[in-house]
C-alpha cells in the first residue's frame, strides 16, 4: 500500500450518541478530529446541522485541501444504493438523503456510506484484530448491535451497505419486540440498554455511583453481583447464537467484537465463547476464534476512511486484501 501520497480521506462516524470525524491518512492515522452530540430525539434537520459542524470543523483544517473523498459509516439500517439512512436510534431521520447532503457541503467530493458495522469490519480487517483473516465477523455492541463481513479477503456490504448487520437476527422466536418490527433479535437481548434494562428487571440496583447503564451492569458483574452475571450471560449466549449462525452460513473463521459493550471484558467473552462452542457445533463452525476490536472508539472513522478510499482507488491497488490495505469494498 502507498502510503507516501498525502492523500487524505474525511470521515464521519454517526450513531446515536455521537457524530465523529476525522482526516485519515494512508496509514489509518488520523491526522484531525472533530465531535460533537448526536441530538438523537431532535428532528432531521437538527441531526444534520450536527454532522454539518463536524465537516466544517474538519473543513476548517489545513491539511483539507488533501482530502481527496469523503466516507460515512451510520447506525443502520442504511441504503447505500439510494444514498439514505433510517437509523433505528434516530427518530428523525427515516429515509434521510444523508450522501446528497453531505455532497452539498463538500464540494462534490466522493462520498461513500456503509452501515456502522460495515465500517467496522473495514477497520478492523485493514488495522486491527481481522487483520490476515480471509473471512471474519465484525460486530459493533454499544447503543445498537451492528456488524460487517469480509469474505474472501474481501468487504462485502451486500447492495444496500446492511450485509452482516447481525443484530437483527432473531435468536428468540418468541421474545421481546424489537424497534425494527421483529422479534428476539439479538440487539433486543445483547445491546447495552438491554442489557441494562434486564439487570433492573431481575432485581440489580446500581452502586454508590448511580450509574445504571451496561457499565454499571459490568462494574458489578466483576465484582461477582449474580444478577449483573447473568445479565451479561444471556447477552453473551444471544451473540454466541448470531455468530454461529453467520459462521454456519458462510463459513467465517473469526469474529472480531467491539464497542462499548465489549469493554466489559471477560464477563462477556468468557460466558460467549462458552456458549459459542454449544452453538457452533459442526466441524466447519466449530473453529470460529473470537477476539475482542482493537480500534477502539476510532474503529468507526478508520472503517468509513477504507471504505472510501478502496471507492475512490486510493492509497494502493483496488482490490488490495489481507490487512495490506483497505481492501475493496464490494456491492457498494
Amino acid at each position: 500500500m502507498h502510503t507516501d501520497s498525502g492523500d487524505l480521506v474525511a470521515a464521519l462516524d454517526i450513531g446515536g450518541t455521537k457524530i465523529a470525524g476525522a482526516l485519515v491518512d494512508g496509514a489509518g492515522r488520523l491526522r484531525v478530529r472533530a465531535r460533537r452530540p448526536t441530538p438523537a430525539r431532535e428532528d432531521g434537520a437538527t441531526v444534520m446541522a450536527a454532522v454539518a459542524a463536524v465537516l466544517d470543523e474538519l473543513a476548517g483544517s489545513a491539511e483539507w485541501p488533501l482530502v481527496r473523498a469523503v466516507g460515512i459509516g451510520s447506525a443502520g439500517p442504511v441504503d447505500a444504493s439510494a444514498g439514505t439512512v433510517s437509523p433505528v436510534n434516530v427518530p428523525g431521520w427515516r429515509g434521510f438523503p444523508l450522501v446528497a447532503e453531505v455532497t452539498r457541503r463538500v464540494g462534490g467530493l466522493p462520498v461513500t456510506l456503509v452501515g456502522d458495522g460495515v465500517a467496522m469490519a473495514a477497520a478492523e480487517h485493514w488495522q486491527g484484530a481481522a487483520r490476515g483473516r480471509a473471512d471474519a465477523l465484525c460486530m459493533v455492541v454499544s447503543t445498537g448491535v451492528g456488524g460487517g463481513l469480509v469474505l474472501g479477503g474481501r468487504l462485502r456490504s451486500g447492495p444496500t451497505g446492511n450485509a452482516g448487520h447481525i443484530g437483527h437476527i432473531s435468536v428468540d422466536l418468541d421474545g421481546d419486540p424489537c424497534p425494527c418490527g421483529s422479534r428476539g433479535c439479538v440487539e433486543r437481548i445483547a445491546s447495552g440498554p438491554n442489557i441494562a434494562r434486564r439487570a433492573l428487571e431481575a432485581g440489580w440496583r446500581p452502586g454508590p455511583d448511580g450509574d445504571a447503564s451496561a457499565a454499571g451492569v459490568a462494574a458489578a458483574a466483576h465484582a461477582g453481583d449474580p444478577v449483573a452475571l447473568a445479565s451479561f450471560a444471556r447477552a453473551a449466549r444471544a451473540l454466541a447464537a448470531g455468530i454461529a449462525a453467520t459462521a454456519t452460513l458462510v463459513e467465517i473463521e473469526v469474529a472480531v467484537i467491539g464497542g462499548g459493550v465489549a469493554g466489559a471484558g471477560d464477563v462477556l467473552f468468557a460466558p460467549l465463547r462458552a456458549h459459542l462452542r454449544d452453538y457452533a457445533a459442526l466441524s466447519f463452525a466449530s473453529g470460529v476464534e473470537v477476539f475482542p476490536a482493537r480500534l477502539g472508539s476510532d474503529a468507526g472513522v478508520v472503517g468509513a476512511a477504507a471504505a472510501a478510499a478502496a471507492e475512490a482507488g486510493l492509497w494502493g491497488p483496488a482490490g488490495g486484501t489481507g490487512g495490506t490495505g483497505p481492501g475493496t469494498a464490494s456491492g457498494m
